[in-house]
């Protein structure tokens, strides 16, 4: 075996152990509820631009970015647009033509404008509207007509029921060996009252319309070992692998 193969095997017998440890997971939800209040997520830029996301999950994405090569990533919920940002960089350096398209029922003009603004935006389309609209999904069906290589990103309303027909509408368009990711699952984990400013919570998140998706499809399987390597993860349970054309 070669030192790289050697190292890769470690590296895999690390996540096993991870994954076998029940007490390194109780201590993540304990460290992600104590850090919850302090909107850990919010304190990272990508390139300049706020990214709202864990670094953790940024990590893995690059990863799968790298080893999938999509032709098209496309993200429902633009926010400060660090995401597309993010994406449209690993895109950059694949030095294919490789495009980035985001979603969101308000991109805000001040956010518009440095996105447009940016060195990476020469990779990435913006649609403005629902993301569950059927004319907004007409559009990125479209918009994705001629990808081989097809990855999807959910985050925006984080209710069941938006993101269960976010899955129905878009899950068609990952292809196979490619990943759909839906971000904030974690809502499930966290202490009840943890959003009392919003419309989702326990019950009624990310989590449970993903559990509703993968008992209608087989065309998916979570990754669990990215959850294992993670461990602090903003989309446990999200990582789903596309199986089956």
């Amino acid at each position: 075996m070669s030192e790289i193969a050697r190292f890769f095997a470690e590296v895999q017998d690390n996540v096993k152990g991870l994954h076998a440890d029940p007490k390194v997971r109780q201590a993540t939800l304990d460290w992600v509820a104590a850090i919850a209040p302090h909107k850990y997520s919010y304190n990272f830029t990508w390139l300049g631009r706020p990214v709202i996301q864990f670094p953790q999950d940024l990590a893995a994405i690059q990863e799968i970015i790298w080893e999938t090569k999509p032709d098209i990533i496309i993200e429902t919920g633009i926010a400060h647009g660090g995401s597309l940002i993010f994406y449209a960089s690993i895109q950059q350096l694949l030095s294919g033509n490789g495009r980035v398209l985001g979603i969101d029922i308000d991109i805000r003009e001040h956010n518009r404008a440095e996105i447009e603004s940016h060195p990476m935006f020469g990779r990435i389309d913006m649609i403005e509207g629902s993301s569950i609209d059927e004319s907004i999904a007409a559009q990125v069906f479209a918009a994705a007509s001629s990808a081989d290589r097809v990855m999807v990103v959910l985050d925006s309303n984080h209710t069941h029921e938006h993101v269960l027909r976010e899955l129905e509408l878009y899950a068609p368009l990952v292809t196979k060996g490619c990943y759909l990711v839906v971000c904030d699952t974690l809502i499930e984990t966290m202490p009840e009252g943890s959003f009392p400013d919003r419309s989702w919570g326990k019950g009624n998140n990310p989590a449970t319309a993903v559990s509703a998706f993968l008992a209608s499809t087989d065309r998916f399987e979570v990754a669990t070992e990215i959850d294992a390597k993670l461990q602090i993860s903003v989309a446990p349970g999200g990582y789903l692998k596309c199986v089956v054309d």
